[in-house]
This record gives structure tokens, sequence and C-alpha cells, in this order.
């Protein structure tokens, strides 16, 4: 089987799915499979339930009859796909990484946009060698305009993502002390994440530029292909606005209040309104847009518990996402508990930076500093330094907290969202 022969197959297709359980009539399940599950003994059932085709690695599974197809890799093969799809796609596609806010970022300008053009974006967090592929493989032709968020925790992974995703315009919301395994310390992160600008430059495509952000602003100084924001000196020039705990935006005399808190998501804000009127989009419909979207993904959420304020970000965390939201909740009226999770994936880094963020955090006086996780708890020698989520949920079965505001902060392996319930 090659991609000339699929294609047409493709087309004909539903959706694609790598999960058997979300078959349905007209998928194409590519069949990947783990050391201990082959996923290719679900290829017949898949059929049955409906699949339109599905691509298995195991030849035994074989069966061309019956649309069951070989190939030597399906991530291959998957990504294949992706690259010729994309080569026949003619809408602008943009890409988005960064440190902190990606997701953020992407579902706010795929909000703006979709007042305007059919947008497709990435769905959730799927943002690395599978995910943009089969956000790739979701764009079909009624759609005008595509957001593809691209992660990634190694050097060269941006690299080939946009060899990829070919994006048309792309965009880094910061660089963050996220990944220093991985990329090898802060200056890693900064190369890998630079990966976009590169292959932009490379490309001559259009580059969005935060240039209140000095290493934006270096990085594609002498770039002239670029949307510019933040400055006086900006492309679009826009002022942060509050209202209680939430962040707003001002273009022109227009004020545009998000259901975000956090001033540090003043910037994904300003991105999404500077790509909005790029698009030669009406200010009031992308007021009306960003007014609507309401956060409902664990990140920079607020959510009202009896008399308790509760600000939730446990999808991810590390060092600068942090110190951010402990600066940010620290504005709160009200005495105010912080409940923060170990950041990974730090390598070396990780006492020093766990280390500094506890300094840091009571530094900010809080009412009660509560930490789960072995790495906080290595440097945190309290009663309130708690292993695991489930030895915090069985104290607060007989202490509940009562301040009026709670912070909830951790990267996602630390599962911090089960304690909410009992909070």
């Amino acid at each position: 089987m090659n991609i000339d022969q699929f294609y047409p197959i493709y087309l004909r297709s539903r959706n694609v799915v790598i999960d058997s359980r979300k078959v349905e009539t007209g998928s194409l399940f590519f069949a990947f499979s783990g050391e201990t599950y082959n996923a290719a003994e679900k290829a017949k059932d898949a059929i049955e339930n409906g699949a339109l085709a599905v691509i298995v690695e195991d030849n035994v599974f074989a069966n061309p009859d019956h649309n069951i197809f070989y190939v030597p890799s399906t991530l291959a093969f998957l990504q294949e796909l992706s690259i010729f799809h994309r080569d026949q796609i003619q809408i602008p596609i943009i890409g988005l990484t960064g440190s902190n806010g990606k997701t953020t970022t992407k579902e706010l300008i795929s909000t703006v946009l979709a007042g305007k053009f059919n947008t497709q974006y990435t769905f959730g967090n799927l943002n690395n060698h599978i995910g943009v592929p089969l956000t790739l493989l979701s764009i079909r032709k009624e759609h005008e305009i595509a957001v593809v968020e691209m992660g990634a925790n190694h050097q060269k992974e941006i690299e080939m993502l946009c060899e990829i995703a070919k994006p048309n315009i792309g965009y880094i919301t910061n660089f963050g002390k996220a990944h220093l395994e991985g990329f090898g310390g802060y200056e890693g992160v900064i190369k890998g994440k630079s990966e976009l600008y590169d292959y932009l430059k490379n490309h001559n495509q259009i580059i969005l530029v935060n240039e209140n952000d000095e290493t934006q602003k270096e990085k594609t100084n002498v770039y002239s292909s670029k949307i510019t924001f933040g400055t006086p000196d900006s492309d679009y020039q826009f002022e942060p606005i509050y209202k209680d705990h939430f962040v707003g935006i001002k273009y022109q005399g227009t004020e545009i209040f998000s259901n975000l808190t956090g001033k540090y998501n003043y910037d994904n804000l300003s991105a999404a309104v500077a790509l909005g009127l790029h698009f030669k989009m009406n200010i009031e419909d992308i007021k009306t847009a960003i007014e609507s979207y309401v956060p409902s993904n664990m990140r920079s959420q607020i959510q009202k518990k009896g008399e308790k304020t509760l600000v939730l970000d446990t999808y991810n965390a590390n060092p600068s996402s942090m110190h951010v939201s402990l600066e940010n909740f620290k504005t709160f009226a009200g005495s105010k508990t912080i409940i923060i999770g170990d950041m990974l994936e730090l390598g070396e880094e990780s006492l020093k930076e766990h280390q500094i963020i506890l300094d840091f955090a009571k530094s900010c006086n809080f009412n009660e500093i509560i930490t789960v996780g072995p790495h906080f708890k290595s440097v945190y020698h309290s009663e309130n330094a708690f292993l695991n989520t489930l030895e915090l949920i069985e104290k607060l079965k007989s202490e509940p907290i009562d301040t009026d505001n709670i912070l909830l902060k951790a990267s996602r392996g630390i599962a911090l969202e089960k304690i909410i319930e009992f909070l």
C-alpha cells in the first residue's frame, strides 16, 4: 500500500482514529501497537464496527480484500499521509509553540478566527508527532483556516513538526523553564522552540511577534515578514485591563474582557486579537468571540465552590508558569491557600527550581502552603508536604481548607484535579 493508492480512501473517510474504541462508520483506524499490546488484533473488529479501512504493521492481520492494509510502520505511514494531504491544502495554517500558554492561546486564536472563517484546530493537547498529523488529517475541504499546536521536549522536534505542518504563520508564546531535562537547559529551550522561526524564515512565511518579549524581538529583529504587537512601534498596540480576577485587552477604545485569570494571559489575548485584525476581522466580532470563550480545561480556570474561589491550573507546570501563577494569585482579596504539585522533566535542575518556587511562595505570605509530590517534599519540611494526591485527600477529609481562595497548580502527572471534590 502506498500513499497514492490510499489517499482516495482517506478522502472518502469520516475521520482518522488511533483508538479502536473510537471507530465509527467511515473511520480510518491506524493500529498503533505498544510493547505489550498489538492493536492489529483489533483490525477485524474495526472493520465490523464500520471502519472504512485499517492500517496495520503486523502482516499476519492484513487482509486487503477487507481493506486491512499492511505497512512497515503505522507511524511513518500516518505522517506520510498527513504530509501528502498538507500539500493539497491551500488554506492558511498557523503553527503555534512555546513553553507556556500554547493550548490557551490556540483556543483563543481559534475562537476568534471562527467568527469569520470555518476554522479547524488541534483538539485538546494532540500536539506531538502523532497529534499533529491527526490534526492535519482532520482538515477537510470545508475548512478555511487552521491552527496547529506543536509541542516538544527535545531538540529537532519542532523542526520535524514544521516539516509536517508547513505553517504559513507561526507564533512562539514564550521561552520558559519547561522540559529542561530534554532540551538541555534554558538555552536549549530557546534553541529548540526557535526551530519554528528557522522554518518560517527559510520558507519566507510570516512570524507573529510579541515585541514585549526581548527574546522574540531579538530572534526576529532582521526579519521583515512579521506581524508585531506589544510596543508603541508595533503593528498593533494594546493595553491590559482588569475586572475582578479577570484580564482583558483594550484596542483603540474597545474594551474586551476575557474569562481568564492572570496577567500572563494578556499576551495570549494579544496574539489572538492581532491575528484577528491581520485577517481583517471587525473588532466587535473579535470582542464577541473572546468574551464568549470560557476555559474548561483546567488552565487559568476560575470556579466557585460554595463560598470559596478556586483557581484551577493543573494541566501543566514549570518554573516559569508556576511563578506567574503565584504572582497572580497573591493579588486576590481575602485569605489564600496554595496547593502546588511537582514540576516534572526538570532533570538536574529539579531540586533547585522547586526550592526557588517554594521560597517565592513563602515570600507571598499566603495563609497556607500545601505541596504534593516527592520533589517538593524533598525541599519543604512541613506536615503540609504530601507525597501524592491520595495522602492529601485523606487529610482533607478530616481537615478541610477554610480560606476564601484556593489555587491548584501542578504538572499533569500529579493529577491534582482529583482533590477538587474534597475541597
